[in-house]
């Protein structure tokens, strides 16, 4: 999808679109890098569509709060993919690290409609293998200015 996006844009858009990187995603995630529980603050009910309150499926974007930002729904509803390639982080404090090289598997991040709240956390990320599908995990793409 996003290298057809990419060839089939007006030619007066300059931007490219891409699967933000795990960084990028938890950086927008808190809002520009506050300390937040969620995406977008701390009351898991305001901001996002988990287990406890998902009645089993998902829910059309923009129905919780947004983040400070004004992005809907990063913490449940649907896992995003970013296009980093999951492996364990390395030790101390890192900025704007990067993904793994290699390996079959990618991080998805932000929760879903049908697991607890505390898969919803900022801080939270799992991993899947790209090639399958399934209705708990979507994306969401950024866009660069060329």
């Amino acid at each position: 999808y996003i290298q057809w996006l990419n060839r089939t844009k007006p030619s007066s858009d300059r931007g490219t679109y891409a699967l933000p990187t795990e960084a990028q995603w938890e950086y927008a995630c808190r809002s520009k890098g506050k300390n937040q529980k969620y995406c977008g603050g701390n009351n898991i009910g305001a901001l996002a569509w988990y287990s406890g309150n998902a009645g089993g499926k998902p829910h059309p974007v923009g129905r919780k709060n947004a983040n400070g930002l004004g992005v809907y729904d990063m913490s449940g509803n649907v896992w995003e993919w970013t296009q980093d390639r999951y492996g364990s982080y390395s030790s101390g404090t890192q900025r704007n690290p990067k993904g793994k090289s290699s390996g079959s598997f990618r991080v998805y991040r932000g929760g879903s409609w049908n697991l607890y709240a505390s898969r919803s956390r900022s801080a939270n990320r799992g991993n899947f293998s790209p090639v399958n599908r399934s209705s708990f995990i979507g994306f969401r793409l950024r866009r660069t200015s060329n």
